[in-house]
């Protein structure tokens, strides 16, 4: 379905946007996956079950993914308004510091809450 969806996002707004919706598929899911499993593991050789154990992890994982991509906006927003302007090295350290930043506010944000 996500994957349909950035095809009809690259349909309306061309392929630059919507390849961006294309790392999704290919990345996030995988990941939450073996993110569970890998949990699910270890404490089944603990002797212990681990489904719900696997499951947090990869809800915590999700949880992280998406500050990163709050953090990514910020990046994107950055290099989008100055690249021109400034040499590439500045804005892409600038960028990416403010990223790092953003994601770590929000993560802060959401461990006080």
């Amino acid at each position: 379905m996500i994957t349909a969806a950035s095809g009809l996002i690259a349909q309306r707004w061309g392929s630059g946007i919507g390849g961006l919706f294309l790392a999704f598929p290919a990345i996030f899911p995988a990941s939450a996956t073996l993110v569970e499993k890998h949990e699910k593991q270890k404490k089944n050789r603990a002797g212990l079950q681990g489904a719900v154990r696997g499951r947090k992890a990869a809800a915590l994982d999700a949880a992280g993914a998406a500050l990163g991509c709050i953090g990514l906006a910020g990046f994107a927003l950055v290099v989008w308004q100055l690249l021109g302007t400034y040499e590439t090295w500045i804005v892409l350290g600038g960028a990416g510091l403010l990223w790092l930043g953003i994601s770590g506010l929000c993560w802060r944000i959401l461990k006080l809450c």
